[in-house]
Protein backbone atom coordinates (compact mmCIF):
# COMPACT_ATOMS: atom_id res chain seq x y z
CA UNK A 1 0.00 0.00 0.00
CA UNK A 2 1.49 3.43 -1.19
CA UNK A 3 2.08 5.95 1.76
CA UNK A 4 -0.35 8.24 1.39
CA UNK A 5 -3.01 6.23 0.97
CA UNK A 6 -2.56 4.85 4.60
CA UNK A 7 -2.56 8.50 5.51
CA UNK A 8 -6.02 8.55 4.78
CA UNK A 9 -7.01 5.19 5.85
CA UNK A 10 -6.02 6.43 9.31
CA UNK A 11 -8.26 9.26 9.01
CA UNK A 12 -11.14 8.17 8.19
CA UNK A 13 -11.54 6.92 11.50
CA UNK A 14 -10.49 9.29 13.50
CA UNK A 15 -12.45 12.47 11.59
CA UNK A 16 -15.69 12.26 13.77
CA UNK A 17 -14.00 12.41 17.07
CA UNK A 18 -14.93 15.26 19.26
CA UNK A 19 -13.63 16.98 22.11
CA UNK A 20 -16.25 19.24 23.01
CA UNK A 21 -17.49 18.92 26.51
CA UNK A 22 -20.95 17.43 27.29
CA UNK A 23 -22.94 20.99 27.60
CA UNK A 24 -25.29 20.27 30.72
CA UNK A 25 -26.67 23.94 30.65
CA UNK A 26 -27.37 25.03 34.95
CA UNK A 27 -30.44 25.04 36.85
CA UNK A 28 -32.53 28.13 36.22
CA UNK A 29 -32.50 30.10 39.44
CA UNK A 30 -35.91 30.56 39.26
CA UNK A 31 -38.98 30.59 41.77
CA UNK A 32 -41.87 28.43 40.69
CA UNK A 33 -44.19 31.36 40.59
CA UNK A 34 -44.47 34.97 41.01
CA UNK A 35 -44.63 36.74 43.70
CA UNK A 36 -47.51 38.59 42.92
CA UNK A 37 -50.99 37.43 42.25
CA UNK A 38 -51.67 36.07 39.30
CA UNK A 39 -55.51 36.85 38.59
CA UNK A 40 -54.78 38.47 35.58
CA UNK A 41 -52.58 35.23 33.90
CA UNK A 42 -55.75 34.43 31.67
CA UNK A 43 -54.91 37.18 29.12
CA UNK A 44 -52.41 35.91 26.02
CA UNK A 45 -48.82 36.38 26.78
CA UNK A 46 -46.85 39.08 25.95
CA UNK A 47 -44.43 37.25 23.52
CA UNK A 48 -47.85 35.97 21.48
CA UNK A 49 -49.21 38.97 20.62
CA UNK A 50 -48.36 41.92 17.94
CA UNK A 51 -46.92 44.79 19.65
CA UNK A 52 -49.93 46.26 17.89
CA UNK A 53 -52.16 45.30 19.99
CA UNK A 54 -50.15 45.84 22.75
CA UNK A 55 -49.66 49.69 21.80
CA UNK A 56 -53.28 50.27 19.47
CA UNK A 57 -52.69 53.69 20.09
CA UNK A 58 -52.46 54.86 16.17
CA UNK A 59 -50.32 58.21 16.90
CA UNK A 60 -47.79 55.80 18.99
CA UNK A 61 -47.94 53.10 16.05
CA UNK A 62 -46.93 55.58 13.61
CA UNK A 63 -44.09 56.74 15.83
CA UNK A 64 -43.02 53.09 16.31
CA UNK A 65 -43.23 52.35 12.59
CA UNK A 66 -40.71 55.70 11.95
CA UNK A 67 -38.86 54.29 14.97
CA UNK A 68 -37.93 50.80 13.11
CA UNK A 69 -37.23 52.31 9.90
CA UNK A 70 -34.98 54.78 10.93
CA UNK A 71 -33.47 54.24 14.38
CA UNK A 72 -29.57 54.01 14.30
CA UNK A 73 -28.97 51.68 17.45
CA UNK A 74 -31.40 48.85 15.42
CA UNK A 75 -29.61 49.47 11.91
CA UNK A 76 -26.37 48.87 13.96
CA UNK A 77 -27.88 45.67 15.46
CA UNK A 78 -28.69 44.42 12.13
CA UNK A 79 -25.11 44.99 10.48
CA UNK A 80 -23.70 42.88 13.16
CA UNK A 81 -25.90 39.93 12.84
CA UNK A 82 -25.18 40.20 9.24
CA UNK A 83 -21.23 40.74 10.04
CA UNK A 84 -21.48 37.83 12.36
CA UNK A 85 -22.92 35.59 9.86
CA UNK A 86 -20.33 35.91 6.98
CA UNK A 87 -17.66 34.86 9.96
CA UNK A 88 -19.46 31.92 10.27
CA UNK A 89 -19.37 31.24 6.71
CA UNK A 90 -15.86 31.85 6.52
CA UNK A 91 -15.28 29.78 9.34
CA UNK A 92 -17.38 26.98 7.78
CA UNK A 93 -15.93 26.94 4.69
CA UNK A 94 -12.69 25.45 6.42
CA UNK A 95 -14.15 22.45 6.76
CA UNK A 96 -14.58 22.05 2.99
CA UNK A 97 -11.58 21.43 0.89
CA UNK A 98 -10.70 24.50 -1.38
CA UNK A 99 -9.90 24.10 -5.52
CA UNK A 100 -7.95 26.60 -7.04
CA UNK A 101 -6.82 26.38 -10.77
CA UNK A 102 -3.54 27.78 -11.89
CA UNK A 103 -2.25 29.05 -15.34
CA UNK A 104 1.15 30.03 -15.97
CA UNK A 105 4.62 30.09 -17.47
CA UNK A 106 8.49 30.28 -16.72
CA UNK A 107 11.64 31.29 -18.58
CA UNK A 108 15.02 31.13 -16.91
CA UNK A 109 18.42 30.87 -17.81
CA UNK A 110 20.80 28.37 -16.83
CA UNK A 111 24.60 27.90 -17.17
CA UNK A 112 25.32 24.59 -19.16
CA UNK A 113 29.02 24.63 -19.16
CA UNK A 114 31.44 26.63 -18.44
CA UNK A 115 30.66 29.36 -21.49
CA UNK A 116 27.83 28.47 -22.66
CA UNK A 117 24.34 28.61 -20.85
CA UNK A 118 20.98 28.11 -22.33
CA UNK A 119 17.22 29.57 -21.82
CA UNK A 120 14.41 27.22 -21.14
CA UNK A 121 10.42 27.83 -20.86
CA UNK A 122 8.11 26.02 -18.77
CA UNK A 123 4.24 26.38 -19.11
CA UNK A 124 1.89 24.89 -16.62
CA UNK A 125 -2.15 24.39 -16.38
CA UNK A 126 -3.03 22.47 -13.32
CA UNK A 127 -5.99 22.16 -10.70
CA UNK A 128 -5.34 21.41 -6.75
CA UNK A 129 -6.03 21.52 -2.97
CA UNK A 130 -3.67 23.28 -0.21
CA UNK A 131 -2.97 22.94 2.63
CA UNK A 132 -6.62 21.49 3.46
CA UNK A 133 -6.83 20.19 7.01
CA UNK A 134 -8.42 16.76 7.74
CA UNK A 135 -10.31 17.76 11.19
CA UNK A 136 -9.29 14.72 12.96
CA UNK A 137 -10.20 15.46 16.24
CA UNK A 138 -13.22 18.02 15.77
CA UNK A 139 -11.43 20.94 15.98
CA UNK A 140 -12.44 22.89 13.12
CA UNK A 141 -16.36 21.33 13.68
CA UNK A 142 -15.93 22.84 16.93
CA UNK A 143 -14.72 26.22 15.21
CA UNK A 144 -17.52 26.07 13.20
CA UNK A 145 -20.24 25.42 15.79
CA UNK A 146 -18.90 28.39 18.29
CA UNK A 147 -19.13 30.67 14.94
CA UNK A 148 -22.71 29.29 14.11
CA UNK A 149 -23.89 29.43 18.20
CA UNK A 150 -22.64 33.38 18.24
CA UNK A 151 -24.59 34.22 15.09
CA UNK A 152 -27.99 32.76 16.50
CA UNK A 153 -26.66 35.19 20.03
CA UNK A 154 -26.25 37.67 17.67
CA UNK A 155 -30.00 37.70 15.93
CA UNK A 156 -31.29 37.78 19.30
CA UNK A 157 -29.17 40.34 20.22
CA UNK A 158 -30.88 42.35 17.50
CA UNK A 159 -34.11 40.98 18.70
CA UNK A 160 -33.08 42.58 22.21
CA UNK A 161 -32.61 45.62 20.75
CA UNK A 162 -35.76 45.78 18.69
CA UNK A 163 -37.95 45.25 21.78
CA UNK A 164 -35.99 47.52 23.94
CA UNK A 165 -36.37 50.51 20.71
CA UNK A 166 -39.99 49.51 20.95
CA UNK A 167 -40.41 50.04 24.90
CA UNK A 168 -38.22 53.28 24.92
CA UNK A 169 -40.18 54.69 22.39
CA UNK A 170 -43.63 53.82 24.05
CA UNK A 171 -42.22 55.29 26.97
CA UNK A 172 -40.62 58.14 25.98
CA UNK A 173 -43.97 59.45 23.86
CA UNK A 174 -46.03 58.29 27.31
CA UNK A 175 -43.52 61.21 28.70
CA UNK A 176 -44.06 63.61 26.18
CA UNK A 177 -48.21 63.55 26.92
CA UNK A 178 -47.42 63.75 30.57
CA UNK A 179 -45.33 66.55 29.66
CA UNK A 180 -47.94 68.12 27.74
CA UNK A 181 -50.57 67.95 30.05
CA UNK A 182 -48.22 69.02 33.04
CA UNK A 183 -47.78 72.10 30.74
CA UNK A 184 -51.16 72.52 29.98
CA UNK A 185 -52.55 72.18 34.18
CA UNK A 186 -49.22 74.70 34.94
CA UNK A 187 -50.95 77.04 32.44
CA UNK A 188 -54.18 77.00 33.86
CA UNK A 189 -52.96 77.39 37.77
CA UNK A 190 -50.95 80.54 36.58
CA UNK A 191 -54.65 82.07 35.04
CA UNK A 192 -56.39 81.41 38.02
CA UNK A 193 -53.48 83.02 40.81
CA UNK A 194 -53.13 85.67 38.69
CA UNK A 195 -56.79 86.15 38.56
CA UNK A 196 -56.97 85.69 42.54
CA UNK A 197 -53.56 88.22 42.54
CA UNK A 198 -55.87 91.04 40.29
CA UNK A 199 -58.31 90.82 43.11
CA UNK A 200 -55.71 90.67 45.83
CA UNK A 201 -54.42 94.30 44.81
CA UNK A 202 -58.19 95.81 44.41
CA UNK A 203 -58.55 94.81 47.99
CA UNK A 204 -55.32 96.32 49.35
CA UNK A 205 -55.81 99.25 47.25
CA UNK A 206 -59.63 99.44 49.54
CA UNK A 207 -57.40 98.89 52.08
CA UNK A 208 -59.70 95.76 52.72
CA UNK A 209 -56.37 93.53 53.08
CA UNK A 210 -52.88 93.81 54.32
CA UNK A 211 -49.99 94.27 52.76
CA UNK A 212 -48.64 90.54 53.92
CA UNK A 213 -51.65 88.64 51.86
CA UNK A 214 -50.98 90.63 49.06
CA UNK A 215 -47.23 89.63 49.26
CA UNK A 216 -48.01 86.04 49.82
CA UNK A 217 -50.33 86.21 46.75
CA UNK A 218 -47.76 88.23 44.30
CA UNK A 219 -44.93 85.26 45.97
CA UNK A 220 -47.25 82.38 44.57
CA UNK A 221 -47.72 84.06 40.94
CA UNK A 222 -44.03 83.95 41.19
CA UNK A 223 -44.00 80.48 41.92
CA UNK A 224 -46.33 79.59 39.27
CA UNK A 225 -44.43 81.26 36.59
CA UNK A 226 -40.95 79.35 37.56
CA UNK A 227 -42.81 75.82 37.78
CA UNK A 228 -44.18 76.39 33.66
CA UNK A 229 -40.76 77.53 32.65
CA UNK A 230 -39.86 74.43 34.17
CA UNK A 231 -43.03 72.31 32.41
CA UNK A 232 -42.01 73.85 28.93
CA UNK A 233 -38.10 72.76 29.83
CA UNK A 234 -39.49 69.71 30.20
CA UNK A 235 -41.84 69.18 27.31
CA UNK A 236 -38.98 70.77 24.52
CA UNK A 237 -36.64 67.72 26.43
CA UNK A 238 -39.63 65.03 26.10
CA UNK A 239 -40.10 65.96 22.49
CA UNK A 240 -36.35 65.90 22.14
CA UNK A 241 -35.91 62.40 23.27
CA UNK A 242 -38.43 61.23 21.64
CA UNK A 243 -37.27 62.07 18.31
CA UNK A 244 -33.67 61.10 19.45
CA UNK A 245 -35.12 57.54 19.12
CA UNK A 246 -37.18 58.41 16.08
CA UNK A 247 -33.76 58.65 14.48
CA UNK A 248 -35.45 61.42 11.74
CA UNK A 249 -38.24 64.04 12.24
CA UNK A 250 -41.45 64.08 13.85
CA UNK A 251 -43.62 62.72 10.87
CA UNK A 252 -45.78 65.81 9.67
CA UNK A 253 -49.29 63.44 9.26
CA UNK A 254 -49.79 62.21 12.84
CA UNK A 255 -52.94 61.79 14.53
CA UNK A 256 -54.15 63.87 17.52
CA UNK A 257 -52.22 63.23 20.64
CA UNK A 258 -55.13 61.62 23.38
CA UNK A 259 -55.23 62.32 27.09
CA UNK A 260 -53.20 60.08 29.27
CA UNK A 261 -56.47 58.70 31.15
CA UNK A 262 -57.67 58.34 27.66
CA UNK A 263 -55.36 55.41 26.39
CA UNK A 264 -56.01 52.09 26.88
CA UNK A 265 -54.45 49.69 29.72
CA UNK A 266 -53.78 46.33 27.89
CA UNK A 267 -53.53 43.02 30.47
CA UNK A 268 -50.49 41.19 29.68
CA UNK A 269 -50.03 37.38 31.05
CA UNK A 270 -46.63 36.77 32.78
CA UNK A 271 -47.06 32.70 32.85
CA UNK A 272 -44.68 30.60 35.09
CA UNK A 273 -41.07 31.64 35.21
CA UNK A 274 -40.05 29.03 33.02
CA UNK A 275 -41.63 30.00 30.29
CA UNK A 276 -38.87 33.61 30.32
CA UNK A 277 -36.00 31.18 28.99
CA UNK A 278 -37.86 30.39 26.17
CA UNK A 279 -39.08 33.92 24.65
CA UNK A 280 -36.69 36.44 26.15
CA UNK A 281 -34.70 37.00 23.48
CA UNK A 282 -31.50 38.06 26.17
CA UNK A 283 -31.68 34.62 27.89
CA UNK A 284 -31.05 32.92 24.48
CA UNK A 285 -28.71 35.06 23.58
CA UNK A 286 -26.72 34.29 26.91
CA UNK A 287 -27.81 30.93 25.95
CA UNK A 288 -25.56 30.77 22.28
CA UNK A 289 -22.58 32.34 23.33
CA UNK A 290 -22.67 30.00 26.41
CA UNK A 291 -22.94 26.82 24.11
CA UNK A 292 -20.11 28.76 21.86
CA UNK A 293 -17.73 29.26 24.83
CA UNK A 294 -18.51 25.55 25.73
CA UNK A 295 -17.38 24.70 21.70
CA UNK A 296 -14.26 26.97 22.18
CA UNK A 297 -13.50 24.50 24.70
CA UNK A 298 -13.33 21.49 22.12
CA UNK A 299 -11.48 23.54 19.49
CA UNK A 300 -8.63 24.01 22.49
CA UNK A 301 -8.40 20.81 23.45
CA UNK A 302 -8.03 19.37 19.96
CA UNK A 303 -5.03 21.77 19.65
CA UNK A 304 -2.74 19.15 21.47
CA UNK A 305 -3.54 16.38 19.68
CA UNK A 306 -1.86 15.97 15.67
CA UNK A 307 -2.63 17.80 12.55
CA UNK A 308 -3.20 16.10 8.96
CA UNK A 309 -3.18 18.38 6.13
CA UNK A 310 -3.26 17.74 2.56
CA UNK A 311 -2.02 19.10 -0.88
CA UNK A 312 -2.57 17.88 -3.91
CA UNK A 313 -2.41 19.15 -7.91
CA UNK A 314 -3.22 17.47 -11.40
CA UNK A 315 -2.64 19.34 -13.85
CA UNK A 316 0.07 19.70 -17.22
CA UNK A 317 3.54 21.05 -17.89
CA UNK A 318 5.08 21.83 -21.04
CA UNK A 319 8.09 23.19 -22.81
CA UNK A 320 5.82 24.04 -26.05
CA UNK A 321 2.38 25.54 -25.62
CA UNK A 322 1.28 23.37 -28.77
CA UNK A 323 1.64 20.03 -26.62
CA UNK A 324 0.55 21.07 -23.56
CA UNK A 325 -2.52 19.10 -23.44
CA UNK A 326 -0.51 16.02 -24.47
CA UNK A 327 -0.95 12.69 -22.14
CA UNK A 328 2.66 12.60 -21.77
CA UNK A 329 2.92 16.17 -20.11
CA UNK A 330 0.49 14.87 -17.21
CA UNK A 331 1.90 15.85 -13.99
CA UNK A 332 0.29 15.49 -10.53
CA UNK A 333 1.26 15.66 -7.08
CA UNK A 334 0.32 14.71 -3.51
CA UNK A 335 1.59 15.65 -0.28
CA UNK A 336 0.22 14.96 2.73
CA UNK A 337 1.65 16.43 6.15
CA UNK A 338 1.33 15.72 9.93
CA UNK A 339 2.26 18.05 12.71
CA UNK A 340 2.38 16.80 16.19
CA UNK A 341 2.90 20.55 18.82
CA UNK A 342 5.92 19.66 20.79
CA UNK A 343 7.06 22.48 22.76
CA UNK A 344 5.30 26.13 22.71
CA UNK A 345 5.84 27.14 26.39
CA UNK A 346 2.75 26.20 27.51
CA UNK A 347 0.55 28.45 25.25
CA UNK A 348 -1.83 25.71 24.22
CA UNK A 349 -2.03 25.15 28.21
CA UNK A 350 -3.16 28.81 28.39
CA UNK A 351 -5.32 29.00 25.69
CA UNK A 352 -7.57 25.90 26.76
CA UNK A 353 -7.70 27.01 30.65
CA UNK A 354 -8.80 30.68 28.66
CA UNK A 355 -11.51 28.89 27.47
CA UNK A 356 -12.47 27.06 30.35
CA UNK A 357 -12.88 30.40 31.92
CA UNK A 358 -14.34 32.40 29.45
CA UNK A 359 -17.56 29.55 29.69
CA UNK A 360 -17.56 29.81 33.55
CA UNK A 361 -17.84 33.17 32.84
CA UNK A 362 -20.79 32.69 30.33
CA UNK A 363 -22.22 30.14 32.88
CA UNK A 364 -22.49 33.39 35.18
CA UNK A 365 -24.29 35.59 32.20
CA UNK A 366 -26.28 32.99 31.46
CA UNK A 367 -27.61 32.80 35.08
CA UNK A 368 -27.58 36.55 35.81
CA UNK A 369 -29.70 36.96 32.72
CA UNK A 370 -32.21 34.91 34.06
CA UNK A 371 -32.21 36.02 37.40
CA UNK A 372 -32.44 39.31 36.08
CA UNK A 373 -35.53 38.84 34.09
CA UNK A 374 -37.37 37.63 36.91
CA UNK A 375 -36.82 40.56 39.10
CA UNK A 376 -37.89 42.46 36.29
CA UNK A 377 -40.85 41.01 35.82
CA UNK A 378 -41.72 40.41 39.29
CA UNK A 379 -41.65 44.41 40.01
CA UNK A 380 -43.71 45.00 37.05
CA UNK A 381 -46.66 42.51 38.28
CA UNK A 382 -45.86 44.45 41.55
CA UNK A 383 -46.85 47.76 40.14
CA UNK A 384 -49.69 46.24 37.71
CA UNK A 385 -51.32 44.91 41.24
CA UNK A 386 -51.08 48.28 43.02
CA UNK A 387 -50.87 51.23 40.25
CA UNK A 388 -54.71 51.30 39.74
CA UNK A 389 -55.46 51.40 43.13
CA UNK A 390 -52.84 54.32 44.07
CA UNK A 391 -54.54 56.06 41.23
CA UNK A 392 -57.89 55.59 42.66
CA UNK A 393 -56.81 56.91 46.05
CA UNK A 394 -55.33 59.93 44.04
CA UNK A 395 -58.16 60.85 42.25
CA UNK A 396 -60.38 60.88 45.60
CA UNK A 397 -57.23 63.25 47.38
CA UNK A 398 -57.59 65.28 43.88
CA UNK A 399 -61.44 65.34 44.40
CA UNK A 400 -61.55 66.14 48.06
CA UNK A 401 -58.86 69.44 47.37
CA UNK A 402 -61.14 70.46 44.47
CA UNK A 403 -63.78 70.62 47.78
CA UNK A 404 -61.48 72.56 50.28
CA UNK A 405 -60.49 74.77 47.53
CA UNK A 406 -64.51 75.76 46.95
CA UNK A 407 -65.13 76.04 50.52
CA UNK A 408 -61.95 77.99 51.19
CA UNK A 409 -62.73 80.57 48.38
CA UNK A 410 -66.61 80.70 49.89
CA UNK A 411 -64.90 81.52 53.62
CA UNK A 412 -62.73 83.91 52.15
CA UNK A 413 -65.26 85.51 50.73
CA UNK A 414 -67.61 85.96 53.45
CA UNK A 415 -64.54 87.18 55.74
CA UNK A 416 -64.46 83.62 58.01
CA UNK A 417 -61.30 82.95 56.72
CA UNK A 418 -57.80 84.76 55.97
CA UNK A 419 -55.95 84.77 52.39
CA UNK A 420 -53.28 82.21 54.31
CA UNK A 421 -56.19 79.47 54.02
CA UNK A 422 -56.87 80.09 50.24
CA UNK A 423 -53.66 79.85 49.01
CA UNK A 424 -53.04 77.01 51.16
CA UNK A 425 -55.88 75.25 49.33
CA UNK A 426 -54.52 75.94 46.34
CA UNK A 427 -51.25 75.39 46.39
CA UNK A 428 -52.51 71.75 48.03
CA UNK A 429 -54.89 71.11 44.72
CA UNK A 430 -52.21 71.67 42.25
CA UNK A 431 -49.86 69.31 43.77
CA UNK A 432 -52.58 67.03 44.00
CA UNK A 433 -53.48 67.22 40.11
CA UNK A 434 -49.75 66.90 39.40
CA UNK A 435 -49.53 63.89 41.01
CA UNK A 436 -52.04 62.05 39.42
CA UNK A 437 -50.69 62.63 35.88
CA UNK A 438 -47.31 61.42 37.13
CA UNK A 439 -49.24 58.57 38.60
CA UNK A 440 -51.00 58.07 34.83
CA UNK A 441 -47.83 57.64 32.86
CA UNK A 442 -46.14 55.46 35.77
CA UNK A 443 -48.75 52.85 35.50
CA UNK A 444 -48.18 53.33 31.39
CA UNK A 445 -44.69 52.97 31.72
CA UNK A 446 -45.06 49.96 33.53
CA UNK A 447 -46.88 48.32 31.33
CA UNK A 448 -44.19 48.90 28.62
CA UNK A 449 -41.27 47.69 30.92
CA UNK A 450 -43.72 44.38 31.60
CA UNK A 451 -44.21 44.23 27.69
CA UNK A 452 -40.36 44.49 27.98
CA UNK A 453 -39.78 41.59 30.47
CA UNK A 454 -42.00 38.89 29.50
CA UNK A 455 -39.80 39.33 25.82
CA UNK A 456 -42.06 41.48 23.89
CA UNK A 457 -44.02 40.40 20.33
CA UNK A 458 -42.08 40.94 17.01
Amino acid sequence: MKPHFAYLLLALPLAACSLTPVLNKPVAPLAAQFPAPMALDQQASAASRDWRQIFPDPRLQQLILTALANNRDLRLAALNVQTVQAQYGIQAATQRPALEATAGSSRQRAQTDGSNSAISTTYTLGMGITAFEIDLFGRSAALSEAAFARYLASEQGQKTVQIALLAAVADAYYGQLLAREQLQLAEQTLADWQHSLQLARILHAANQSSGLELAQAEGQVASAQADLQARMRGLEQADNALQLLLGTAMPPDLPPAPRLDALPRPLLSAGLPSELLMRRPDILQAEHNLQAANADIGAARAAFFPRLSLTAALGYGSPQLHDLFDGKRQVWSFSPQLSMPIFNAGRLRAELRLAELRKSSAVVEYERAIQTAFREVADCLAGRETYGRQISAQQQAVASAAKRLDLSNLRYRAGLDGRLELLDAQRQLYAAQQSLLDLRKSELSNTVALYKALGGGA
